[in-house]
């Protein structure tokens, strides 16, 4: 049994539904926390190559928003002890799942806007 529910099958959204989508934006709030998390969705990362990956982001708020991403359960920190020490970057499960959402946000703003630019 599918225990899914979408707002398609509600007449009226419960306080549930608000809260819930609520805390979603709070953990993926702001410009660079999506592009960071597609960075990591196919393999772990260090920084610098997360960066690369990220036109426009710089070094400091890349950190601000790994550590935000870090405290919020979304990505796992690793500390090598190597010289000089390492450090690699990794989504956690509950990461992961985000990865259906991002690919419907794609298709979204895929069809959005190819209609906004063809004037529909």
């Amino acid at each position: 049994m599918d225990d899914k529910i979408s707002f398609k099958e509600i007449k009226a959204c419960p306080i549930q539904f608000v809260l819930a989508v609520n805390d979603t934006l709070n953990v993926i709030n702001g410009k660079w926390k999506l592009p960071i998390i597609g960075s990591l969705l196919f393999k772990k990362r260090r920084f610098t190559e997360i960066q690369r990956n990220i036109p426009k982001i710089t070094p400091r708020m890349l950190s601000k928003e790994l550590k935000d991403l870090e405290m919020n359960g979304m990505v796992k920190r690793t500390v090598y002890d190597t010289i000089p020490i390492s450090v690699e970057y990794e989504l956690t499960d509950s990461a992961k799942s985000l990865s259906d959402v991002l690919d419907k946000m794609l298709e979204w703003g895929l069809q959005h806007r190819e209609a906004v630019l063809s004037g529909s």
